[in-house]
Protein backbone atom coordinates (compact mmCIF):
# COMPACT_ATOMS: atom_id res chain seq x y z
CA UNK A 1 0.00 0.00 0.00
CA UNK A 2 1.13 3.51 -0.73
CA UNK A 3 1.31 6.66 1.25
CA UNK A 4 -1.02 8.78 -0.93
CA UNK A 5 -0.54 11.95 1.10
CA UNK A 6 0.04 14.81 -1.37
CA UNK A 7 1.62 16.83 1.45
CA UNK A 8 3.99 14.06 2.54
CA UNK A 9 6.39 15.25 5.21
CA UNK A 10 10.01 14.25 5.63
CA UNK A 11 10.55 12.28 8.84
CA UNK A 12 13.80 11.32 10.50
CA UNK A 13 13.19 8.02 12.28
CA UNK A 14 15.17 5.32 14.02
CA UNK A 15 18.12 5.68 16.34
CA UNK A 16 17.76 5.29 20.09
CA UNK A 17 16.26 8.73 20.65
CA UNK A 18 12.64 7.68 21.12
CA UNK A 19 13.16 4.13 22.37
CA UNK A 20 11.76 3.54 25.85
CA UNK A 21 14.08 1.16 27.70
CA UNK A 22 11.48 0.07 30.25
CA UNK A 23 7.86 -1.17 30.13
CA UNK A 24 5.32 1.59 29.43
CA UNK A 25 1.69 1.86 28.31
CA UNK A 26 1.49 4.56 25.65
CA UNK A 27 -1.80 4.59 23.73
CA UNK A 28 -1.39 5.93 20.18
CA UNK A 29 -4.26 7.76 18.52
CA UNK A 30 -4.53 7.21 14.76
CA UNK A 31 -4.61 9.85 12.06
CA UNK A 32 -7.35 9.29 9.47
CA UNK A 33 -6.10 9.32 5.88
CA UNK A 34 -8.11 8.88 2.68
CA UNK A 35 -6.69 6.17 0.42
CA UNK A 36 -8.25 6.40 -3.02
CA UNK A 37 -11.97 6.88 -3.57
CA UNK A 38 -13.53 4.56 -0.99
CA UNK A 39 -10.90 3.45 1.53
CA UNK A 40 -10.06 5.39 4.68
CA UNK A 41 -7.15 4.20 6.80
CA UNK A 42 -6.17 4.84 10.38
CA UNK A 43 -2.44 5.64 10.43
CA UNK A 44 -0.69 4.58 13.64
CA UNK A 45 2.95 4.88 12.53
CA UNK A 46 4.65 7.22 12.06
CA UNK A 47 2.87 8.98 14.91
CA UNK A 48 3.50 12.18 16.82
CA UNK A 49 6.29 11.23 19.21
CA UNK A 50 6.45 7.59 18.11
CA UNK A 51 8.18 6.96 14.79
CA UNK A 52 9.10 3.26 14.87
CA UNK A 53 8.68 0.02 16.83
CA UNK A 54 11.80 -2.03 16.17
CA UNK A 55 12.12 -1.98 12.38
CA UNK A 56 8.35 -1.45 11.94
CA UNK A 57 8.15 2.05 10.43
CA UNK A 58 4.61 2.39 9.04
CA UNK A 59 1.26 0.97 10.16
CA UNK A 60 -2.15 1.54 8.56
CA UNK A 61 -5.35 -0.16 9.75
CA UNK A 62 -8.43 -0.12 7.50
CA UNK A 63 -11.96 -1.46 7.67
CA UNK A 64 -14.02 -3.39 8.07
CA UNK A 65 -15.52 -1.47 5.14
CA UNK A 66 -18.62 -2.45 3.19
CA UNK A 67 -17.41 -2.18 -0.42
CA UNK A 68 -20.19 -4.21 -2.06
CA UNK A 69 -21.17 -1.23 -4.24
CA UNK A 70 -17.78 0.50 -4.16
CA UNK A 71 -14.52 0.02 -6.09
CA UNK A 72 -12.74 -0.85 -2.85
CA UNK A 73 -8.99 -0.49 -2.68
CA UNK A 74 -7.54 1.22 -5.74
CA UNK A 75 -3.87 2.13 -5.34
CA UNK A 76 -2.18 2.97 -8.68
CA UNK A 77 1.40 1.92 -9.51
CA UNK A 78 3.83 3.67 -7.17
CA UNK A 79 7.47 3.20 -6.11
CA UNK A 80 9.20 1.89 -2.99
CA UNK A 81 12.81 1.66 -1.87
CA UNK A 82 14.65 0.74 1.33
CA UNK A 83 11.76 -1.13 2.96
CA UNK A 84 9.51 -4.19 3.00
CA UNK A 85 5.73 -4.01 2.70
CA UNK A 86 3.62 -6.45 4.71
CA UNK A 87 0.03 -6.97 3.52
CA UNK A 88 -2.27 -8.60 6.08
CA UNK A 89 -6.00 -9.18 5.71
CA UNK A 90 -8.77 -10.27 8.06
CA UNK A 91 -11.52 -9.95 5.44
CA UNK A 92 -11.63 -9.44 1.69
CA UNK A 93 -9.00 -9.81 -0.99
CA UNK A 94 -6.31 -7.63 -2.56
CA UNK A 95 -4.74 -8.08 -6.00
CA UNK A 96 -1.01 -7.30 -6.05
CA UNK A 97 0.95 -6.47 -9.22
CA UNK A 98 4.57 -5.33 -9.32
CA UNK A 99 7.39 -4.43 -11.69
CA UNK A 100 8.93 -7.89 -11.28
CA UNK A 101 5.87 -9.32 -13.04
CA UNK A 102 4.23 -10.66 -9.86
CA UNK A 103 0.45 -11.11 -10.06
CA UNK A 104 -1.01 -12.39 -6.81
CA UNK A 105 -4.36 -12.47 -5.00
CA UNK A 106 -3.79 -12.02 -1.25
CA UNK A 107 -6.49 -13.43 1.02
CA UNK A 108 -7.13 -13.38 4.79
CA UNK A 109 -4.26 -14.67 6.96
CA UNK A 110 -1.93 -14.96 3.95
CA UNK A 111 1.36 -13.06 3.99
CA UNK A 112 2.11 -10.77 1.07
CA UNK A 113 5.70 -9.63 1.65
CA UNK A 114 7.41 -7.32 -0.84
CA UNK A 115 11.06 -6.40 -0.36
CA UNK A 116 11.71 -3.23 -2.32
CA UNK A 117 15.46 -3.16 -1.77
CA UNK A 118 17.04 -0.72 -4.23
CA UNK A 119 13.81 -0.13 -6.20
CA UNK A 120 10.43 -1.63 -7.08
CA UNK A 121 6.97 -0.40 -8.04
CA UNK A 122 3.59 -2.05 -7.49
CA UNK A 123 -0.17 -1.55 -7.48
CA UNK A 124 -2.90 -2.87 -5.19
CA UNK A 125 -6.59 -3.15 -5.88
CA UNK A 126 -9.76 -4.94 -4.92
CA UNK A 127 -10.43 -7.50 -7.67
CA UNK A 128 -13.61 -7.54 -9.76
CA UNK A 129 -15.85 -8.96 -8.45
CA UNK A 130 -14.84 -8.67 -4.80
CA UNK A 131 -16.12 -9.65 -1.37
CA UNK A 132 -18.50 -7.36 0.49
CA UNK A 133 -16.09 -6.51 3.35
CA UNK A 134 -12.49 -5.30 3.32
CA UNK A 135 -10.49 -5.30 6.55
CA UNK A 136 -6.78 -5.43 7.11
CA UNK A 137 -3.48 -3.75 7.88
CA UNK A 138 -0.59 -2.56 5.79
CA UNK A 139 2.81 -2.30 7.42
CA UNK A 140 6.33 -1.34 6.40
CA UNK A 141 9.60 -2.68 7.75
CA UNK A 142 12.73 -0.53 7.34
CA UNK A 143 15.71 -2.36 5.85
CA UNK A 144 19.07 -1.98 7.62
CA UNK A 145 21.92 -0.27 5.80
CA UNK A 146 23.63 -3.53 4.91
CA UNK A 147 20.54 -4.81 3.05
CA UNK A 148 18.75 -1.73 1.79
CA UNK A 149 20.08 -2.15 -1.77
CA UNK A 150 19.22 -5.85 -2.13
CA UNK A 151 17.48 -7.07 -5.25
CA UNK A 152 13.70 -6.60 -5.02
CA UNK A 153 11.53 -9.67 -4.45
CA UNK A 154 7.95 -10.65 -3.68
CA UNK A 155 6.88 -13.51 -1.40
CA UNK A 156 3.44 -14.99 -0.87
CA UNK A 157 3.05 -17.41 2.05
CA UNK A 158 -0.27 -19.16 2.60
CA UNK A 159 0.82 -21.66 5.28
CA UNK A 160 2.09 -19.75 8.30
CA UNK A 161 2.97 -21.39 11.63
CA UNK A 162 0.68 -20.97 14.63
CA UNK A 163 1.14 -21.19 18.38
CA UNK A 164 -1.89 -22.04 20.50
CA UNK A 165 -2.85 -21.87 24.16
CA UNK A 166 -6.28 -21.95 25.84
CA UNK A 167 -8.33 -19.18 24.25
CA UNK A 168 -5.56 -17.78 22.02
CA UNK A 169 -4.03 -18.56 18.63
CA UNK A 170 -0.95 -16.69 17.41
CA UNK A 171 -0.18 -16.77 13.69
CA UNK A 172 3.49 -15.88 13.12
CA UNK A 173 3.74 -13.32 10.31
CA UNK A 174 7.43 -12.43 10.65
CA UNK A 175 10.13 -13.59 13.01
CA UNK A 176 9.53 -16.21 15.68
CA UNK A 177 7.29 -16.91 18.66
CA UNK A 178 7.86 -19.80 21.06
CA UNK A 179 9.97 -21.70 18.51
CA UNK A 180 7.54 -21.20 15.59
CA UNK A 181 9.24 -19.23 12.79
CA UNK A 182 7.65 -17.49 9.82
CA UNK A 183 8.94 -18.40 6.33
CA UNK A 184 8.95 -14.68 5.46
CA UNK A 185 12.38 -13.16 4.89
CA UNK A 186 13.48 -10.82 7.69
CA UNK A 187 16.59 -8.63 7.76
CA UNK A 188 16.55 -7.55 11.41
CA UNK A 189 15.55 -9.25 14.70
CA UNK A 190 11.80 -8.74 14.47
CA UNK A 191 8.43 -10.25 15.29
CA UNK A 192 4.95 -9.79 13.87
CA UNK A 193 2.01 -11.97 14.91
CA UNK A 194 -1.74 -12.06 14.46
CA UNK A 195 -3.49 -12.91 17.75
CA UNK A 196 -7.01 -14.35 17.87
CA UNK A 197 -8.59 -14.39 21.35
CA UNK A 198 -11.89 -15.87 22.42
CA UNK A 199 -14.15 -14.00 24.83
CA UNK A 200 -13.14 -14.41 28.46
CA UNK A 201 -9.53 -15.38 27.71
CA UNK A 202 -6.83 -14.38 30.19
CA UNK A 203 -3.41 -15.16 28.76
CA UNK A 204 0.23 -14.21 29.11
CA UNK A 205 2.28 -14.02 25.94
CA UNK A 206 6.06 -14.60 26.26
CA UNK A 207 8.19 -11.67 25.06
CA UNK A 208 11.88 -10.93 24.49
CA UNK A 209 13.03 -8.23 26.95
CA UNK A 210 15.52 -6.87 24.37
CA UNK A 211 12.69 -6.06 21.94
CA UNK A 212 10.41 -3.05 21.99
CA UNK A 213 6.75 -3.88 21.35
CA UNK A 214 3.38 -2.49 20.39
CA UNK A 215 -0.06 -4.07 19.99
CA UNK A 216 -2.52 -3.02 17.28
CA UNK A 217 -6.19 -3.77 17.88
CA UNK A 218 -7.93 -5.11 14.76
CA UNK A 219 -11.33 -6.07 16.18
CA UNK A 220 -13.31 -6.77 19.35
CA UNK A 221 -12.71 -5.64 22.93
CA UNK A 222 -9.46 -6.54 24.65
CA UNK A 223 -7.19 -5.29 27.41
CA UNK A 224 -3.43 -5.27 26.90
CA UNK A 225 -1.53 -5.12 30.19
CA UNK A 226 -4.72 -3.77 31.77
CA UNK A 227 -5.28 -1.05 29.15
CA UNK A 228 -8.44 -1.23 26.98
CA UNK A 229 -7.34 -1.11 23.33
CA UNK A 230 -10.15 -0.43 20.88
CA UNK A 231 -10.09 -1.38 17.17
CA UNK A 232 -7.92 0.99 15.15
CA UNK A 233 -5.73 2.02 18.09
CA UNK A 234 -2.27 0.83 19.12
CA UNK A 235 -0.58 0.52 22.50
CA UNK A 236 3.18 1.10 22.64
CA UNK A 237 4.78 -1.06 25.33
CA UNK A 238 8.49 -0.13 25.41
CA UNK A 239 11.25 -2.64 26.18
CA UNK A 240 12.15 -4.84 29.12
CA UNK A 241 9.12 -7.15 29.15
CA UNK A 242 9.31 -10.92 29.48
CA UNK A 243 5.56 -11.47 29.13
CA UNK A 244 2.42 -9.59 28.16
CA UNK A 245 -0.94 -9.97 29.95
CA UNK A 246 -3.90 -10.13 27.56
CA UNK A 247 -7.60 -10.26 28.43
CA UNK A 248 -10.43 -10.60 25.90
CA UNK A 249 -13.75 -8.98 26.86
CA UNK A 250 -15.22 -10.31 23.58
CA UNK A 251 -13.76 -12.29 20.73
CA UNK A 252 -10.87 -10.09 19.64
CA UNK A 253 -8.15 -9.77 17.03
CA UNK A 254 -4.80 -8.13 17.80
CA UNK A 255 -1.47 -7.73 16.05
CA UNK A 256 1.76 -7.95 18.03
CA UNK A 257 4.63 -5.93 16.54
CA UNK A 258 8.14 -5.89 17.94
CA UNK A 259 11.83 -6.07 17.35
CA UNK A 260 15.23 -4.89 18.46
CA UNK A 261 15.32 -1.08 18.49
CA UNK A 262 16.43 0.15 15.07
CA UNK A 263 19.84 1.71 15.67
CA UNK A 264 20.26 3.60 12.39
CA UNK A 265 18.64 6.93 11.67
CA UNK A 266 16.57 6.83 8.49
CA UNK A 267 14.86 9.46 6.38
CA UNK A 268 11.33 8.46 5.40
CA UNK A 269 9.30 10.37 2.84
CA UNK A 270 6.30 9.35 0.76
CA UNK A 271 7.06 5.70 -0.16
CA UNK A 272 10.84 5.84 0.26
CA UNK A 273 13.19 5.01 3.11
CA UNK A 274 16.70 6.41 2.69
CA UNK A 275 19.54 7.87 4.68
CA UNK A 276 19.65 11.47 3.41
CA UNK A 277 17.52 14.15 1.82
CA UNK A 278 19.68 13.88 -1.30
CA UNK A 279 19.01 10.17 -1.63
CA UNK A 280 15.26 10.74 -1.33
CA UNK A 281 15.45 13.54 -3.90
CA UNK A 282 17.28 11.26 -6.36
CA UNK A 283 14.65 8.53 -5.91
CA UNK A 284 11.81 10.98 -6.51
CA UNK A 285 13.45 12.22 -9.70
CA UNK A 286 14.02 8.65 -10.92
CA UNK A 287 10.32 7.87 -10.43
CA UNK A 288 9.22 11.03 -12.23
CA UNK A 289 11.58 10.25 -15.12
CA UNK A 290 10.31 6.68 -15.40
CA UNK A 291 13.66 5.06 -14.69
CA UNK A 292 14.95 2.62 -12.05
CA UNK A 293 11.63 1.46 -10.54
CA UNK A 294 10.39 -0.56 -13.50
CA UNK A 295 6.86 -0.75 -14.85
CA UNK A 296 3.70 -2.38 -13.54
CA UNK A 297 1.68 -4.04 -16.30
CA UNK A 298 -2.06 -4.77 -16.20
CA UNK A 299 -3.33 -2.02 -13.90
CA UNK A 300 -6.25 -0.14 -15.44
CA UNK A 301 -5.04 3.42 -14.97
CA UNK A 302 -1.99 5.63 -14.79
CA UNK A 303 0.77 5.56 -12.23
CA UNK A 304 0.87 7.73 -9.12
CA UNK A 305 2.82 11.01 -9.51
CA UNK A 306 5.19 11.97 -6.73
CA UNK A 307 4.23 14.89 -4.48
CA UNK A 308 6.53 17.86 -4.03
CA UNK A 309 9.50 17.17 -1.78
CA UNK A 310 10.00 19.54 1.18
CA UNK A 311 13.39 21.25 1.06
CA UNK A 312 14.62 20.36 4.55
CA UNK A 313 14.37 17.22 6.70
CA UNK A 314 13.31 17.48 10.32
CA UNK A 315 15.63 16.28 13.07
CA UNK A 316 14.40 13.99 15.85
CA UNK A 317 14.33 15.05 19.45
CA UNK A 318 14.23 13.04 22.64
CA UNK A 319 16.39 10.55 24.46
CA UNK A 320 16.23 7.04 25.85
CA UNK A 321 14.23 6.92 29.05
Amino acid sequence: MSNLDRQAALSVCGGRGFVVSEPVRELLTPRRVQLGESTEVRRLLPNLGRRMVGAWAFVDHYGPDDIADEPGMQVPPHPHMGLQTVSWLHEGEVLHRDSLGSFQHIRPRELGLMTSGRAISHSEESPKPHARLLHGAQLWVALPGSDRHVEPRFEHHTDLPTVTAPGITATVILGEIDGAASPGTAYTPIVGADLSLTAGTDARLPLDPDFEYAVLSMSGEAEVDGVPVLPGSMLYLGCGRTELPLRAVSDAGLMLLGGEPFEEEIVMWWNFVGRSHEEIEEARQAWEEGSRFGEVHGYDGGRLPAPELPPVALKPRGRVR
